[in-house]
């Protein structure tokens, strides 16, 4: 069970995610919190389109920790990249990355970040997706090697770790919330908790604290 920590909202907040990255993300916002990485099949369902799948999987990951915790308000957030209707993988091994950022080279991609808050004690669900269009620069072997051997981003859809080097990857990229490429995109995220009385900006807050999450998921 993760540890309990206190907001100025009488609900606990969660993040369904073993995800360092979200993790990360969501400590900007200055809010104590707990982590719990749900255990669900994130499998695409046959015929299921990129973003269908991330909408899916953020509102599942979310319900899978809310129905252990009725009082508490609990984020989930899934990314799929998708290139010209097809997901891109996590490539898992330098061979897949390379051989992956070497198709990408020159094309443009989207990221599509959904997430989900839900309230447990009242169901109430809220979703959003945020798109983000990428187009890769002209990548030959030699770049596409030191990237990975710096970066080793193998737990990345598409092999792109954005929050550092693999920014220098793009040419132009294109989104309303700069946060969704890294994987939980911020500015949805305080809309939805301002939903639900939670104002990031209105009270103060302790230092933002998260329970361990033990093995950092990928995003």
């Amino acid at each position: 069970m993760p540890e309990k920590t206190t907001t100025t909202d009488t609900r606990p907040l969660i993040l369904a995610s073993g995800s360092r990255y979200r993790r990360t993300l969501l400590e900007r916002l200055g809010l104590p919190f707990e982590v719990a990485a749900p255990d669900i099949d994130e499998t695409p369902a046959p015929g299921e389109s990129p973003a269908a799948t991330a909408r899916r999987l953020a509102i599942a990951k979310a319900r899978a920790v809310a129905t252990a915790r009725s009082d508490a308000l609990v984020i989930g957030s899934d990314q799929v990249a998708d290139c010209d209707g097809v997901a891109l993988s996590k490539p898992g091994t330098h061979e897949a990355a390379r051989a992956q950022l070497a198709s990408l080279s020159g094309r443009r991609i989207v990221f599509h970040t959904a997430v989900a808050l839900i309230d447990a004690a009242s169901h109430r669900c809220q979703l959003s997706q945020v798109d983000v269009t990428s187009c890769f620069r002209r990548l030959d072997a030699a770049t596409i090697d030191n990237y990975l051997l710096r970066e080793r981003p193998y737990d990345c859809a598409g092999a792109v770790r954005s929050e550092s080097l693999g920014i220098a990857l793009f040419e132009r990229i294109e989104s309303g919330d700069p946060t969704a490429l890294i994987g939980l995109p911020l500015i949805a995220v305080t809309s939805m908790l301002a939903n639900e009385g939670v104002d990031v900006l209105g009270t103060a807050h302790a230092a933002p604290r998260a329970s361990a999450a033990g093995n950092a998921r990928p995003r």
